[in-house]
């Protein structure tokens, strides 16, 4: 046999030994894409959330209501506030000299009188003497010039000396009780600088740190003070309202009510203590637009510390037995505020309101609701006058399988078992 047709042979052959290998393999893999294939369209069907207008839940919006309530409400006004001792006193020395004790421990409570330092005394106690026995001389002076005085009016009478002599006598007593005057000035002088060298606390306070050591030589104009006093207890808050609140509150004012102030910390979460109004300043800030007021706190537990910065919010009113929805109820639109009332049939229908004063997360309905109805507060998205709703539970499960969770993520009905 050729050799040409001896290699056209063996292809033949190796086409017929390979035809139903290929032919078996292909058909298996046909059968494992059909099975997959359907397995994933299973799958897929089982994981398409439901839309709320398929024939289960057609024309029917899954919403949260919650009824109004009929509650008394505060009324506040908010504002920042700085804490600011009731009293600061820069603690100087009046005389010049050295700082030999300090007897006070920075931070340390004190109270009014209590003694802080000691300056050198000893040369105030020699001007103390020396000033003692100046007004001792001429206070012997002064009694030797009335005695002669004494002398000269009864020689006078007697016709024994001259007027003349008896009216220069009566000049110098006159001048030694100016003198003597003048001596007793300078002693009392001496004994008030010698006091100077005993500092002490003039009110009750917290000390803040030392700003002169021990063993300086410190002097009456010097710009550095020694401590600074601050009184903590009670303690002050300044803050600040706008101008447009301040009728409201010379209101409360004229008719002697005290207003009660609380102080919040820098988030304005956790109350710290509460105080009561004070004084407001007399003028309005044109830069600002907003007016300072003044509140004092105990502050017996020492919560409040000068300089923090605080919320502070005053009451000024209390309303009675008002109609209070949540904030999540009210919604804006052309006409105005307005909410989503649930009836009797499920449905829901739109109804102005007139909105009040605001207390967290409750606003005060003043016009257009009344006690017990229900309005939604979440899922309004779709809604419409007129739209049928399904009332959901936020915070219980539903046992229904046809409810919507919770979840909006999740919309498909829970499956049963």
């Amino acid at each position: 046999m050729p050799l040409n047709q001896h290699r056209e042979y063996n292809k033949q052959v190796i086409k017929q030994k390979l035809k139903w290998p290929l032919a078996i393999a292909l058909g298996i893999a046909l059968i494992g894409a059909a099975y997959y294939g359907k397995s994933y369209f299973l799958q897929s069907k089982q994981s398409i959330p439901v839309n709320p207008s398929d024939k289960r839940t057609k024309g029917v919006i899954a919403a949260v209501a919650t009824p109004a309530t009929q509650q008394d409400v505060p009324v506040y006004l908010t504002g920042l506030g700085t804490v600011t001792g009731l009293q600061t006193v820069t603690i100087r020395s009046r005389i010049d000299g050295e700082l030999v004790k300090i007897y006070f421990k920075e931070g340390q409570m004190v109270r009014a009188g209590t003694l802080l330092a000691h300056i050198d005394a000893r040369a105030f106690k020699v001007q103390v003497l020396q000033a003692e026995g100046q007004l001792k001389r001429d206070i012997a002076l002064l009694k030797n010039a009335q005695t002669d005085f004494t002398r000269y009016k009864t020689l006078l009478q007697q016709d024994s000396i001259s007027a003349q002599q008896t009216a220069t006598q009566e000049s110098l007593v006159k001048q030694y009780q100016g003198t003597v005057a003048v001596d007793q000035a300078v002693l009392d002088n001496a004994k008030l600088q010698l006091s100077y060298t005993q500092i002490t606390a003039p009110i009750s306070g917290r000390l803040g740190l030392r700003l002169i050591d021990q063993g300086n030589i410190i002097h009456a104009n010097d710009a550095t003070a020694l401590v600074v006093i601050t009184q903590t207890q009670p303690i002050n808050v300044i803050f600040t309202i706008p101008e447009d609140a301040l009728p409201a509150v010379m209101q409360q004012r004229q008719l002697n009510k005290q207003l009660k102030v609380e102080a919040y910390d820098r988030s304005g979460n956790k109350k710290l203590t509460q105080g009561y109004l004070t004084a407001i300043d007399n003028q309005i800030d044109i830069n600002t637009g907003t007016v300072k007021l003044k509140s004092q706190f105990d502050n017996k537990d020492g919560v409040l510390f000068s300089n923090q910065f605080v919320n502070v919010k005053m009451l000024i009113n209390i309303l009675n037995s008002v109609i209070t929805v949540p904030a999540a109820a009210i919604q804006n639109g052309v006409s105005g505020s307005f909410v989503y009332v649930v009836k009797d049939d499920q449905t829901v229908t739109v109804r102005n309101v007139k909105l009040g004063a605001v207390n967290g997360e409750q606003v005060v309905i003043e016009t257009g609701l009344t006690a017990d109805e229900l309005v939604i507060v979440d899922g309004v998205d779709k809604l419409r006058d007129g739209t049928q709703v399904k009332l959901i539970n936020r915070d219980v499960p539903s046992s229904n399988p046809l409810e919507f969770q919770k979840d909006q993520t999740q919309t498909r009905p829970i499956k049963q078992l």
